[in-house]
């Protein structure tokens, strides 16, 4: 058994979970009844229940170890996710006036959940969860709790406690890190559990009836990983980009899509981070930050829905509303991380800017939860290699400013 649990360690993990893939494809459609899926749950479960740990420990310790001159990376990563996400929600605004879609709106049956009722609260909430009390945050998995607390805590030890203690903290912190990559190594039965469960519940049924609305939301995500997104990074480090653009695909976007969850792939992204040699005193801060504001497939889904319920009530949108609707949208998607299906009830705040009233809003997110199995996917994986492409790209910019030699 160690033979061969070291033979399947040894082996390339993209491989071993393209094969889980490949696996659970065919297994769910030809013995859908099979229960496999419960693979998938125990897989996500276990990432999310090891991932607010992982970052609160790693933040503290990074932050209690870290030497100075990281500060100026920090900001450069932050105004990178930002400006990302709002190229994303500009994209969809473009995308939609040229391909402008409609929806049906004689749904029933309205989402669950309640939606915003504007920037403010989103704002509000935003707050009010960075204040959060530290033990809720880590049981809820609030991200921006955590890493609120993780960072005073780890500036106050950094300024206070003993070398020996801030050892200790390095200790835990390798030792969480650890037990990451056990968990990591069941990915592929993971993978092949939510493949599994996805193929047999949904088919290819989902393609038909809202077809065009998913080619849009497809097409526009797609402008981003593989245009804008490598057009910022480019210009930022002078050379080809998409190198680094498909490593985040592979190792971080390809299984984030079958989680459909960045805070689960917060570990998977910590792994790939340290792959590529980054500084672990940065990434460990950088990457939960971009679980929480880089949005870019969450704002895109907030401006194409909203977008599309206009042109169904036959509202038309001139550029200076669209501009305000992609800041809004900007915004809003840095209040959405953490929630199932968030950005999906920000699209009653974004219809509000267009006079649209909420009990129609809500049809739309109604309609954002049939077509979730696509959206949703592949709006984590946008989100969640985006968020190691441009923590890699502002610490890269660094090494070549230093004339390190950079290797994607």
């Amino acid at each position: 058994m160690k033979k061969i649990w070291t033979k399947y360690c040894e082996t390339n993990l993209i491989i071993r979970i393209l094969i889980g893939l490949v696996i659970g494809s065919v297994l769910g459609l030809t013995v859908p009844r099979l229960g496999l899926g419960v693979l998938g749950d125990i897989f996500v479960g276990a990432l999310k229940a090891i991932a607010p740990l992982l970052v609160f420990v790693l933040v503290i310790s990074s932050l209690a170890n870290a030497g100075a001159g990281i500060g100026k990376r920090f900001r450069t990563v932050i105004i990178l996710y930002m400006l990302s996400t709002f190229m994303a929600a500009f994209v969809a605004v473009m995308g939609s006036k040229l391909f402008p879609i409609t929806v049906d709106l004689k749904l029933a049956e309205a989402a669950e959940g309640a939606a915003p009722s504007g920037i403010g609260e989103v704002l509000h909430t935003l707050v009010m969860n960075m204040v959060s009390n530290p033990v809720t945050a880590l049981s809820n998995a609030n991200y921006v709790g955590i890493l609120t607390w993780a960072v005073i805590l780890g500036i106050a030890i950094k300024l206070l406690a003993s070398d020996s203690t801030k050892a200790t903290l390095q200790d835990i912190s390798n030792a969480v890190t650890k037990t990451v990559q056990w968990v990591i190594n069941f990915a592929p039965f993971g993978i092949m559990g939510l493949v599994f469960s996805s193929v047999s519940q949904n088919g290819l049924g989902i393609f038909t009836q809202y077809g065009k609305l998913l080619a849009l939301l497809v097409g526009c995500m797609l402008a981003v990983a593989l245009i804008v997104d490598p057009l910022i990074a480019g210009i930022c480090l002078r050379r080809n980009p998409y190198p680094l653009v498909f490593r985040c695909f592979k190792d971080s976007g390809l299984t984030a899509f079958f989680t459909r969850s960045s805070a689960a792939n917060i570990p998977i992204n910590m792994a790939l981070c340290e792959k590529l040699g980054l500084d672990r005193d940065m990434y460990s801060v950088s990457i939960p930050l971009g679980a929480t504001i880089n949005m870019d497939g969450a704002a895109i889904t907030i401006t194409v829905m909203s977008l599309a319920v206009a042109n169904t009530v036959g509202l038309n949108v001139d550029i200076p509303t669209a501009f305000i609707l992609s800041v809004i949208a900007t915004l809003g998607a840095c209040g959405s991380s953490g929630v199932a299906g968030g950005s999906l009830l920000l699209i009653p705040m974004a219809c509000s800017l267009l006079g649209i009233n909420n009990d129609i809003a809500m049809q739309a997110v109604a309609i954002g939860f049939i077509i979730g199995v696509v959206q949703d996917s592949l709006e984590t994986a946008i989100n969640s290699s985006g968020d190691v492409l441009f923590a890699a790209t502002a610490e890269f910019m660094e090494w070549r400013k230093e004339g390190k030699e950079i290797k994607f």
